[in-house]
């Protein structure tokens, strides 16, 4: 009888697995039914979370390169002092806050980063570094506006033969879904602002961090500061 007891017992977790795979795809498939709507609905009526504009991004970096030239650190103080008074609920103003700098590895870059805003469909960052560094831009969820305070951006698409060149003052649009080779062949600072999907664009700046640099500081400095600008965004309503 022990024999057939066993037999049963295999028969029984052989039709089990099955069942738990069916249910497992059956609830795959209802998250997927409900938020592939929703999903559209917020696409087609991004503009309305959007609380910075294009135009506002450019002209502030162009006024703040005008007015301090290569002066970084006055350019930064200039840019975040506006925005603070434009967007008093919606911007990070310690810039000079040694603890709100931290190390970016993303597509084989690197270079420091320092967090203005961050909501699930904005981000509005301070990257750079005073030493040169190249990489893959990623293939984003979101344009990207790459606006030049000091030093000099290159980029390149395959089948061109010169590089695109960005100079304080002028901006790189990279636009979502495209990708692009960049440099700072020096030292080079940006204000970066982008506008989209934003929590998938984290998968790109975690990777290099899980998987090939292991600083796992600068992932948790990186995941605490972001955490608490876009829980602090949600809490007042902005997506």
């Amino acid at each position: 009888m022990a024999p057939k007891s066993s037999n049963n017992s295999n028969s029984s977790s052989s039709r089990s697995q099955p069942s738990c795979l069916a249910r497992l795809l059956t609830i795959v498939g209802v998250l997927v039914g409900i938020l592939t709507p929703i999903v559209y609905l917020v696409e087609r009526n991004l503009e309305s979370f959007y609380i910075f504009t294009t135009d506002e991004m450019h002209d502030v970096a162009r006024r703040a390169v005008g007015a301090h030239a290569n002066d970084t650190a006055a350019i930064v103080e200039y840019i975040v002092a506006e925005l603070a008074e434009k967007h008093p609920s919606h911007i990070n103003p310690r810039w000079d806050v040694r603890d709100e700098w931290f190390f970016n590895n993303a597509g084989g870059a690197m270079g420091g980063m320092y967090i203005i805003h961050a909501s699930i469909t904005e981000y509005l960052i301070i990257f750079g570094t005073a030493v040169g560094t190249e990489g893959h831009t990623g293939r984003h969820t979101a344009d990207d506006y790459f606006h030049i305070l000091t030093g000099e951006q290159w980029a390149y698409v395959p089948g061109d033969f010169v590089p695109e060149v960005y100079p304080p003052g002028s901006m790189h649009h990279l636009q979502r879904g495209t990708v692009k080779q960049y440099k700072m062949p020096e030292g080079c600072f940006a204000l970066e602002y982008a506008r989209g999907w934003i929590p998938p664009m984290l998968f790109f700046g975690f990777a290099d961090g899980l998987f090939s640099t292991l600083d796992l500081p600068t992932l948790w400095r990186t995941s605490r500061v972001t955490g608490r600008e876009m829980i602090a965004n949600l809490l007042i309503g902005k997506f």
